[in-house]
């Protein structure tokens, strides 16, 4: 097994349980809404990870980052004590703007559908 494998096994590990984490055992009133882990990176060494986290709510991506950045000490020793690896990965939270900006792309596309390509299909038939 390479350690390419390895370290993606790892990773989404560790995107797991900080999920968990973040929706379970912080009891901070900043963070909720709706967000998502979606991804995490660890480096090869597995002394950091990159975290990154998708906000829908424009007003709350800020409020949210803050409370993660506030609490990734807590986060940390929570998935040291969940995960059974030798080093417990610094996490450096990441504000992900994907899926915003797929939502994004979905509207607009919606937006440029003509009136008439709306319709059961008909028109074709006539043209």
């Amino acid at each position: 097994m390479s350690s390419y494998q390895r370290i993606d096994r790892i990773s989404e590990e560790v995107r797991r349980e900080v999920d968990a984490i973040i929706r379970e055992e912080l009891g901070d009133p900043r963070i909720g809404g709706t967000f998502s882990v979606t991804r995490a990176e660890v480096t090869g060494d597995l002394r950091y990870a990159k975290i990154y986290i998708s906000v829908l709510e424009d007003d709350r991506r800020e409020e949210l980052m803050n409370a993660l950045k506030s609490a990734k000490g807590f986060i940390r020793r929570a998935l040291g004590k969940r995960m059974i690896i030798r080093y417990s990965p610094e996490l450096i939270f990441i504000s992900d703007k994907n899926i915003e900006y797929g939502v994004h792309i979905a509207k607009v596309l919606a937006e440029t559908v003509r009136p008439e390509d709306k319709t059961d299909g008909n028109n074709e038939a006539e043209s």
